[in-house]
């Protein structure tokens, strides 16, 4: 029991894994996928609704959580439903972030095979990436929320750098006139960029490690905040340099972006593969988390050792990783993750909390 009472996180710390839990993968890809569906330039006001609407869902989640502030989601779950429903969703869980795991993988596996280390296998990249992950899940929360605490400053400045160094090739008009074509393609851009937000259900199984749980949504709105304004930002950026059609057809918009300016008066000329270094770190602190919310929660259901549940997972999410065939599958994977995500953590929490108040159940 002692152990679990060092393995406490500040709120800054809860802040970064909220921050580096939802931020991954999906600000290479965010402007291209909603160009796609909203067809429009307004689609960065959908990324902006998209914020508010994750951090209600959010709210909720913490709200359920802080009923429970010494239990996490795979355990108090059990006494709000009774055991054999509460296991079943907790395995759910479980699933879901070993599949999130196993997506993240095999983004960080193409990125890196293509941008960065050509003709490298790709199980070499995986196996580095996932030993080190194991590592550190190893080491409880305490030692991710460190990590993703080194994290933010670095992902920030090297961002807000690219940004700034975009708007040399940023055309205002590309995005005018703005609701051209009214507001729908603002809605129909809503459900693909919500996807990319999916990150905020960390809180239902790490707020009971928070030191203090009562500021768990100061932290949630933080972090929630800082990455809206990161894929607003990456969206009106793409926009205006490309314009919607030419966004469209390009498969890591972001990373185009960061290829697509030269500054000769700075020490580095090309910035691509400073970007995808940060990625790949923030990719990785995405991984860890899934991977430690995925152990934790079998490591509670079963009742087994939380060192054989990770030597288990790590394998499984590999081989996850290597079903899809090329980068449209693995599009279509993440999109599948992403729906899950909006059905357990948009739909569940709510009906829990009001069970949870009706019967009175809390810590």
């Amino acid at each position: 029991m002692g152990k679990e009472k060092v393995d406490k996180i500040t709120t800054l710390q809860m802040t970064g894994i909220v921050f580096c839990f939802m931020l991954a993968a999906g600000l290479l890809t965010l402007p291209r996928v909603a160009a796609e569906a909203g067809g429009a330039p307004d689609v960065w006001m959908s990324v902006i609704l998209a914020g508010g609407i994750t951090f209600l869902f959010g709210w909720i989640m913490v709200k359920l959580s802080q009923r429970f502030p010494d239990s996490t989601f795979y355990e108090y779950v059990q006494r709000i439903t009774g055991k054999a429903v509460g296991k079943t969703l907790g395995m759910l869980l479980v699933i879901y972030f070993v599949g999130l795991a196993g997506f993240e993988i095999r983004s960080v596996e193409e990125i890196t095979s293509f941008f960065l280390l050509e003709g490298t296998p790709a199980w070499a990249i995986s196996a580095v990436f996932m030993w080190i992950s194991l590592y550190l899940c190893m080491g409880g929360i305490n030692v991710i929320g460190r990590v993703c605490q080194i994290i933010i400053p670095i992902t920030t400045s090297i961002f807000v750098l690219i940004c700034l160094l975009g708007l040399n090739v940023f055309e205002p008009n590309y995005l005018r006139p703005v609701f051209s074509e009214g507001v729908m393609p603002v809605f129909a851009a809503l459900k693909s960029t919500a996807l990319t937000f999916t990150g905020s259900e960390c809180m239902l199984i790490i707020l009971c490690r928070m030191d203090k749980p009562e500021k768990a949504t100061r932290a949630l709105g933080i972090g929630i905040g800082i990455v809206t304004l990161f894929y607003t930002a990456a969206v009106i950026l793409c926009i205006g340099a490309f314009s919607v059609e030419g966004v469209v057809t390009r498969t890591w918009p972001f990373i185009d972006l960061a290829r697509s300016f030269e500054v000769d008066y700075l020490v580095l000329e090309r910035f691509e593969s400073l970007l995808l270094s940060i990625w790949i770190m923030q990719i990785f602190a995405t991984f860890s988390i899934a991977l430690y919310c995925a152990s934790l929660g079998m490591t509670q259901i079963l009742n087994a050792s939380k060192s054989k549940i990770l030597f288990i997972l790590l394998p499984a999410v590999y081989v996850l990783s290597q079903i899809p065939k090329n980068l449209n599958e693995l599009f279509s994977f993440g999109t599948m993750i992403g729906n899950a995500a909006l059905i357990l953590f948009a739909l569940l929490p709510l009906p829990l909390l009001l069970i949870s108040r009706w019967r009175r159940v809390r810590s």
